[in-house]
């Protein structure tokens, strides 16, 4: 059987070994720019493929080797040469070839759209001859004198921030004026330039070709790139790995030499930049950089670290025969073989992989859902979540359906189908009812006692923890001025009720009328009103309680402002709390039910407690500020200036009584409150949020 020719621009480079050892080769199509490994046993084939012949490269290659290559094996060749076009294509087969290729590679308009909406790029120039004539320039760079000489740099950076530690830490706050976040632009723009020229020198300087640098675009994000694909060809992996840590090796390198010069500087837009490239460039370049779970720098160091061509679609394949196997129990080889060890990281790899892309895309849909129009956003947010998340699942559920006829009744298959069952019974069944919700818990009765002017401390107040009969003094307070208008009001008082007494005998006062009589009522009602007030200068308990409570400032000889808190005075017996609630638990729960309160603190018992009352409409402001979620609680809120805490979702209070516990708790309690309401599944559950927040987002 004739073989078809192969493509006279191809290269063959030396690779490093295969993990068994055994050598291997890079095959390089200059026309993609692409680099592909092949085998021993690919090579030996290549090698004789001029024969021309398939019985010819197959008795060359058993007789000469000491191989035992079959027309399996050779299949496998002639394959993998079609289906990357490394085949001359002439002949009525060779253009058959290309127009199937053609057709596979046609995509609608739309898929079109979509693909070039979420990943394009755009080359601006060819660096070669930059490249050329500043290597030299940059050459000292790659010396261990250059690293030595970084390391002191950072060295005394460091040691110059922290003996400005404080201006350091503020420095971010003072980004008030244009200046400075035009400095900040010019900064970061800086380094990122300077990172994608850090792997365009290395990769120059081990003899790489670098076509192209430009901007690449990651859902409408721009990014810089360089073209280092022609690292794949160097056989060291030491170089690979420099050319792909270089980008980051400048910036940590560019971050070293800002902290030193902002502990230098005086302050300014300069000083702010530099600030801006000694923290926050070097966090977002190993933040992002770094992570091996997208095709960024630590993707390709890890790759070159373990000398894995495709790390991510291999190991996806190795993790999704891994799912298949322990879903069904198909028993099908590997798609690769791998040291156990080897194998095990793959896969871990993989589903990290997965997860970290779950939770990264889904964000991303959620920020651009929120940066355009509603409609736009709607749009773009179906296609994140469509095209990186649903698709791929779609795609692996549809090669279940067609390994259909391969499953058989055994271990794993029944594993699967009872942990399915279990899941499926899991969401559908009512079987939640107890819900959570912030709560507080104090004592039945509790009032806080406030002066009712400005007044001086007269006498030493009981001190807090004292028990105090109904009615005993607390302390006395005096108020001069209030003094003055009582004895002020009641002589008034007096000369107008001296007047009424005489009015029947007196022609000028019997003129005044009932006029008289009823300034007379005014002024003693007012000098009543006074006298109550003076009354309530000497504090007494409202009841027989304990004092939880006392103002620091009751010391006698001093004042106490009007309206200012002096007392709380709890009571000795029984216990009642407040609970705040969303929407979907105000409907499950009803007055009447049970609730348990389980106390932040671990000493204090869980209280059962009666649902008294449900309010009927959300609170406008939270007034339990250590349930707020900017203090550590479960209730989202913003601070408002105006309003104070202000629920980010409707909020209800519920009013706990009848909890049965004799003694009052010693202060106020936070915790949360388990209440028992209408049973509902998981699945009804999501459904009522889904609905909730599909009426909230309909509006356009």
């Amino acid at each position: 059987m004739a073989l078809p020719a192969l493509r006279q621009d191809l290269g063959l480079l030396p690779a490093p070994a295969a993990d068994d050892g055994s050598p291997c080769w890079t095959v390089h199509d200059p026309a993609a720019n692409r680099y592909y490994r092949i085998g021993w046993v690919a090579f030996e084939v290549l090698s004789r493929w001029h024969l021309n012949s398939a019985e010819a490269v197959l008795a060359a290659v058993n007789a000469e080797t000491g191989m035992d290559l079959s027309t399996d094996h050779l299949a496998e060749v002639a394959d993998f040469l079609a289906r990357h076009h490394l085949l001359d294509p002439v002949g009525p087969m060779g253009l058959e070839r290309l127009v199937a290729a053609r057709k596979a590679a046609h995509q609608g308009w739309l898929i079109w759209l979509l693909h070039h909406y979420l990943f394009f790029r755009i080359p601006l120039f060819r660096p070669g001859r930059i490249l050329e004539r500043f290597s030299p320039w940059v050459k000292a760079v790659y010396s261990r004198s250059f690293a030595v000489l970084m390391a002191g740099i950072l060295l005394l950076g460091l040691y110059g921030v922290s003996r400005q530690w404080d201006s350091f830490t503020h420095t971010f706050e003072d980004y008030r004026h244009w200046s400075d976040l035009l400095m900040v632009a010019v900064a970061l723009s800086f380094a990122k330039v300077l990172h994608e020229f850090g792997h365009a020198f290395t990769a120059y300087r081990y003899g790489c070709r670098v076509p192209s640098m430009g901007v690449a675009f990651l859902v409408m994000w721009p990014v810089l790139y360089t073209d280092t694909n022609e690292a794949w060809k160097l056989t060291s992996r030491r170089q690979r790995m420099a050319i792909g840590a270089a980008g980051m090796l400048s910036e940590l390198g560019l971050a070293a030499i800002a902290t030193l010069a902002w502990c230098v500087l005086p302050d300014g837009s300069l000083r702010s930049g530099l600030f801006l490239l000694a923290t926050s460039s070097w966090i977002i370049t190993l933040g992002i950089n770094a992570s091996p779970f997208m095709r960024f720098d630590g993707y390709f160091l890890l790759s070159d670290w373990l000398d894995m061509a495709n790390l991510h679609g291999r190991s996806f394949a190795l993790a999704r025969w891994w799912l298949r196997e322990c879903l069904f129990g198909l028993g099908v080889p590997a798609p690769e073989t791998f040291r156990p060890g080897r194998q095990r990281f793959l896969i871990v790899f993989a589903v990290t992989t997965w997860l970290y892309r779950l939770v990264l895309f889904f964000g991303i849909a959620l920020l651009v859902y929120h940066l355009f129009f509603k409609l736009l956003g709607l749009v773009l947010m179906a296609v994140e979540l469509g095209w990186f998340i649903f698709l791929p699942m779609w795609q692996e559920v549809k090669v279940w359906w067609k390994l259909r006829a391969s499953l058989r009744w055994n271990r794993a298959s029944r594993r699967t189908l009872l942990v399915l069952g279990g899941l499926v019974l899991f969401v559908i069944v009512p079987w939640q009812q107890q819900v959570r919700a912030q709560a507080v818990m104090g004592a039945a009765e509790a009032q806080g006692i406030y002066a009712v002017s400005a007044a001086l401390v007269k006498s030493a107040p009981l001190p807090v923890g004292r028990r105090a009969k109904a009615g005993e003094v607390l302390v006395e307070l005096e108020a001069p001025e209030m003094q003055r208008r009582l004895k002020a009001t009641r002589v008034r008082e007096q000369a107008l009720r001296r007047q009424v007494m005489q009015q029947p005998f007196d022609e000028n006062l019997r003129r005044g009328g009932e006029a008289l009589r009823q300034r007379w009522q005014e002024a003693r009602a007012a000098a009543d009103g006074l006298a109550a007030e003076v009354a309530q200068l000497t504090v007494r308990a409202p009841f027989a309680g304990r004092i939880a409570e006392a103002n620091d400032s009751l010391v006698p000889g001093a004042w106490v402002a009007q309206r200012e808190k002096l007392f709380i005075v709890v009571g000795t017996h029984g216990a009642r709390g407040e609970a705040w609630v969303d929407e979907q638990t105000k409907d499950r729960i009803e007055a009447g039910g049970r609730a348990t309160f389980v106390a932040d603190l671990a000493e204090v018992a869980a209280i059962d407690c009666r649902i008294a009352e449900i309010d009927r409409l959300a609170v406008a402001e939270l007034d339990l500020p250590y349930g707020a979620s900017v203090y550590g609680g479960l209730i989202a809120v913003q601070k408002d200036r105006q309003s104070g805490l202000v629920p980010l979702d409707p909020v209800f209070r519920v009013r706990l009584d009848q909890c049965d516990t004799d003694a009052s708790p010693s202060m106020e309690l936070r915790g949360v409150v388990v209440l028992r309401g209408e049973r509902r599944s998981v699945a009804g559950r999501a459904l009522r949020q889904l609905s909730t927040v599909l009426r909230r987002e309909a509006g356009f």
